[in-house]
């Protein structure tokens, strides 16, 4: 399902025109991407949860010669769903 997807099924059940709901759901993901880099946890009632984990530093293998490589830190966004969610995927 893409984001275009989402906007069609919303204007289909509610009437609102779709370049409406299109902003709406365009503002609802950056309000979402703006609380992950301020390091905040996003939790969606009983559809999850998005939080930012860190993974420490490693070494890796370069698969072509074989040879040991540093992998820094860094940041990655996790997401926990909700028991709702798991309830239904069953």
């Amino acid at each position: 399902m893409t984001k275009k997807d989402i906007v069609l099924r919303i204007t289909d059940s509610t009437g609102i025109k779709q370049v409406d709901v299109k902003k709406i759901v365009q503002k609802t993901f950056d309000s979402i991407i703006e609380s992950l880099t301020r390091n905040e946890k996003v939790e969606l009632r009983n559809f999850g949860v998005f939080k930012i984990k860190e993974r420490r530093a490693r070494f890796g293998r370069n698969p072509r010669t074989g040879e040991s490589v540093p992998v820094p830190p860094r940041k990655v966004v996790v997401f926990k769903p909700g028991l709702e969610m798991k309830q239904k995927i069953k």
